[in-house]
C-alpha cells in the first residue's frame, strides 16, 4: 500500500509542477515549445491529438498569418500532396516540384483553404507518417529562419519518440492497434498541455503503472527520462549512391556516395558514456564532409577537415573514425557523410532511336567486380512518356524478364538478386504505341529525344560502397549491464540515371574504361 501511495504521489507532485510551470511561464513571458496538433497514419488518420489552448495561442501569436488547424481528412489530403503520396498524383507542380523548392528539411508548408499552414514536421518511416504542428510565437508572413523555432527540434523529438514506441517489439496489427490506444494517456504523461516534458513514451507507460525510479545522479536538462530494460545498441549505416552516366566526350559522368549511420542506444543511467568507430578496409574510400551528431562529446580534428573540396591523395585520413558520445533515448544520425569512390557500381549504356509510333531501345549493364553480387533487388525503369499506351514490345534479353506497364507508358527490367558470372547483361527490343490521349497533358518533357532516360533501383544488404563498416569488438559502452551490439549496412541507389546515347554501343560503358 505504501508503495502504491509513494507512486500515486509522485504523479500527483509530476501534475502540479506541470500547472505550476505553465502559470509561471506565461505570467513571466517565458516561451515554452509547445504543440497545436500531433497526428499519426497513412492514408487515413490512425491518431491524432489536438490541443485547443496552444491553438489559441496560435491564434494571438500568429496574427493575420493564423491558418487554424483543419479536420482530419483536408489535413490528409494536403499533407499527401505534399509528400508526393497521392494515388493520382502524377502532374508537375510548380510550387512544389520545381528545382528552387527542393525540401531538405522535413519541415513543409500545407496549402489549407486558401491559406498556408505552416511549420508541418513530417517524416514517412515504416510505411507510417509522423506529423506534427508546432507553436510558433511570432507572425508567419515572412516565415521566420527555422533556426529560430526551436519547436521544430521539439517536434522532431516528439514524433521520433512516438516512433520508437509503436514500433518497438510491434509484431502485427494487434499489438499496433494496442500501442495506438495507449498513445492518449501517454501524451497526457509525456506531453501535457502541449508541453513536452518526456520523449521517451515508455517511461510514462512505466509511471502509468506505478513504476518508480530512482535517480542517483542529477538528470540533465536536455535528457527527458531514461531508459529501463535490457541493454542494447543497435548502428545502421546506409549509403545512397547516385549518378548521372551520359557517354558523352563533352560531359562527364559524375556519380556521389552519401551515408548516414543510425545509431539506437538503449542503455541504463542517466548518462551513459558510448564510443563507436567506424572503420575502412585497406583499399576502402576515405570518408570526407563528415557531419555529426550534437550528442557527440569530441572529435579528432584529421575527422573534422576531411572534404571532399580538397584533391584526393594517399595523406587523406582513412580512419578508424571514433565518436565518443552520450547518447539521447530515440533513434538519430550519428553522423552524415561523403566519399569520393572511384567508380559507380553499375555502368550502362542506354540508346533509344524513335521511328514514328516506334522506339527501338538498347541497353548494356555491367556489374564493376569490385562489387557484391548479391542485391536484395535490382530494375532498371525505362519510361516512355508523351506517348500513347504501349500496344506491343518485340524484345530479346540476356537475363532477368520484362515487364510491361501499358498504360503508364513503361518497362521494367527485372534483373533480379544477382548479375550472371560475366557481370554483363543486354537488352534490346522494339517497343510500339497506340494513339496518345488528350485527356491529360504529361509534364515530363524530358522523356523525348536525346534526354530519354533508364533509371536503375537496386539495394544490396550487408555491404556499402565505401567498406566502411562498425566492428561490434571495437563499441565501447560505459554502463551497466554487458549490452547487446548489432549492426547493420546496406546499399541504396538514388537518382541513377543513364541517359540516352547518339553513339553506337561502345566497348566501354559510359565514359569509363573497365
Amino acid at each position: 500500500m505504501r508503495f502504491f501511495f509513494n507512486a500515486y504521489k509522485n504523479k500527483f507532485l509530476k501534475e502540479v509542477m506541470v500547472v505550476f510551470r505553465r502559470f509561471f511561464s506565461l505570467y513571466l513571458g517565458i516561451s515554452e515549445e509547445k504543440f497545436r496538433y500531433v497526428w499519426v497514419g497513412f492514408s487515413t488518420s490512425l491518431w491524432r491529438q489536438r490541443y485547443p489552448t496552444v491553438e489559441k495561442r496560435a491564434k494571438v501569436f500568429n496574427g493575420a498569418s493564423y491558418v487554424p488547424i483543419p479536420e482530419d481528412g483536408p489535413f490528409l489530403k494536403a499533407l499527401l500532396f505534399e509528400l508526393r503520396l497521392l494515388d493520382d498524383d502524377e502532374d508537375f507542380i510548380e510550387s512544389r516540384d520545381s528545382c528552387s523548392h527542393i525540401n531538405k528539411t522535413s519541415v513543409y508548408g500545407l496549402l489549407i483553404g486558401g491559406g498556408e499552414l505552416w511549420p508541418v514536421v513530417a517524416f514517412l518511416k515504416n510505411n507510417m507518417i509522423y506529423a506534427c504542428v508546432p507553436l510558433v510565437e511570432q507572425t508567419l508572413s515572412p516565415h521566420p529562419p527555422l533556426i529560430s523555432i526551436s519547436g521544430i527540434s521539439q517536434g522532431f523529438e516528439l514524433l521520433f519518440g512516438v516512433q520508437d514506441f509503436l514500433s518497438l517489439s510491434q509484431k502485427n496489427d494487434t499489438e499496433l492497434n494496442t500501442k495506438l490506444n495507449q498513445l492518449p494517456d501517454l501524451l497526457l504523461q509525456a506531453c501535457p498541455f502541449g508541453t513536452l516534458l518526456d520523449a521517451n513514451l515508455q517511461n510514462s507507460l512505466d509511471s502509468i503503472n506505478f513504476a518508480s525510479v530512482t535517480h542517483s545522479q542529477k538528470q540533465p536538462a536536455w535528457k527527458v527520462g531514461t531508459y529501463k530494460g535490457k541493454p542494447q545498441v543497435s548502428i545502421s549505416i546506409t549509403e545512397k549512391v547516385k549518378s548521372m552516366q551520359y557517354d558523352k566526350q563533352d560531359i562527364a559522368d559524375t556519380w556521389q556516395v552519401v551515408g548516414t549511420v543510425t545509431c539506437k542506444c538503449d542503455l541504463e543511467g542517466i548518462m551513459p558514456n558510448v564510443t563507436i568507430s567506424l572503420s575502412l578496409p585497406t583499399n576502402g574510400s576515405p570518408l570526407q564532409d563528415i557531419l555529426v551528431h550534437p550528442c557527440v562529446t569530441s572529435l579528432d580534428s584529421a575527422i573534422l577537415t576531411s572534404s571532399s573540396i580538397d584533391a584526393m591523395d594517399d595523406s587523406a585520413f582513412s580512419g578508424p573514425y571514433k565518436f565518443p558520445l552520450t547518447p539521447p533515448l530515440e533513434s538519430f544520425n550519428l553522423c552524415y557523410y561523403t566519399s569520393q569512390v572511384p567508380v559507380p557500381p553499375i555502368l550502362g549504356f542506354y540508346q533509344m532511336k524513335e521511328e514514328e509510333i516506334q522506339v527501338k531501345i538498347t541497353v548494356n549493364l555491367k556489374l564493376h567486380e569490385s562489387v557484391k553480387n548479391n542485391f536484395e533487388f535490382c530494375e532498371a525503369h525505362i519510361p516512355f512518356y508523351n506517348r500513347g499506351p504501349i500496344t506491343h514490345v518485340d524484345y530479346k534479353v540476356s537475363f532477368g524478364q520484362l515487364e510491361v506497364f501499358r498504360e503508364k507508358s513503361s518497362l521494367v527490367w527485372i534483373i533480379g538478386q544477382k548479375f550472371p558470372k560475366s557481370m554483363e547483361i543486354n537488352l534490346s527490343g522494339t517497343v510500339t504505341f497506340g494513339a496518345k490521349s488528350h485527356e491529360k497533358q504529361s509534364f515530363d518533357e524530358i522523356c523525348i529525344g536525346g534526354t530519354a532516360y533508364l533509371k536503375l533501383h537496386f539495394r544490396i544488404l550487408d555491404y556499402t560502397l565505401t567498406g566502411c563498416y562498425a566492428d561490434q569488438h571495437s563499441v565501447q559502452v560505459f554502463a551497466s549491464g554487458k549490452p547487446k551490439i548489432s549492426t547493420h549496412r546496406k546499399l541504396i541507389s538514388s537518382d541513377y540515371y543513364i541517359w540516352n546515347s547518339k553513339a553506337p554501343a561502345p566497348v566501354t560503358y559510359g565514359s569509363l574504361l573497365l
